[in-house]
């Protein structure tokens, strides 16, 4: 299995939402496959671009397909600030939010070897390359963490999505309920998964 990561929005806009999705690197490329054939996108796949029907339909496809997903969220007014009253810089607030979400699957893998992908589009790679490798501490013999081009990855694209859809509930935007309609299953059945982060470590 491969956890395919992904991110959506900052502290400027709110709140910040890092999506650790786990499939297949097979199922994740019939699912992307079958959503551009039926909707016929064009371009990158992206939860910013796409109607709520289409997210809609991502969705069940991922359902249907067994994807999981733990998802990591802070919203802006409920963290907390440093001992010096500064809120913690974006790039900490993102390497926390994916320690969490990926944490959250470590111990759910049962050892069994693990890939996780990170999207490299956020911040300069030189950067990414410290967060990836503090990651690949953390995985030790698990599995590899490797940077990818989220315009060549599958599955970073349907964590995008899914990072995007609890931005928005978290957000309360103007597409908040229907988004969460379209969320409800998946939560209940759990086959999506919220960890709250409040507080960095």
């Amino acid at each position: 299995m491969t956890i395919y990561c992904d991110e959506s929005g900052g502290l400027n806009a709110g709140a910040m939402t890092f999506a650790a999705v786990m499939l297949t690197p097979e199922v994740a490329a019939s699912i992307h496959a079958r959503f551009r054939a039926v909707t016929g996108l064009k371009g990158e796949l992206k939860g910013s671009r796409i109607s709520l029907t289409e997210r809609a339909y991502l969705l069940e496809l991922f359902d249907r397909a067994g994807g999981r997903a733990w998802v990591a969220v802070a919203e802006g007014a409920k963290l907390a600030h440093g001992k010096d009253g500064t809120p913690p810089t974006d790039l900490e607030l993102y390497a926390a939010l994916l320690d969490s979400a990926v944490g959250h699957w470590l111990p759910e893998t049962g050892g069994v070897c693990t890939d996780v992908v990170i999207d490299d589009g956020r911040y300069d790679p030189t950067i990414l390359a410290r967060v990836r490798d503090t990651i690949q501490a953390g995985l030790s013999g698990w599995g590899r963490a490797s940077l990818a081009d989220s315009r060549r990855s599958d599955g970073v694209q349907l964590a995008d999505v899914i990072a995007n859809s609890l931005y928005n509930v978290t957000v309360r935007s103007p597409r908040a309920r229907r988004i969460g309609t379209i969320l409800e299953p998946m939560l209940a059945s759990r086959a999506i998964r919220v960890a709250e982060l409040t507080q960095l470590p």
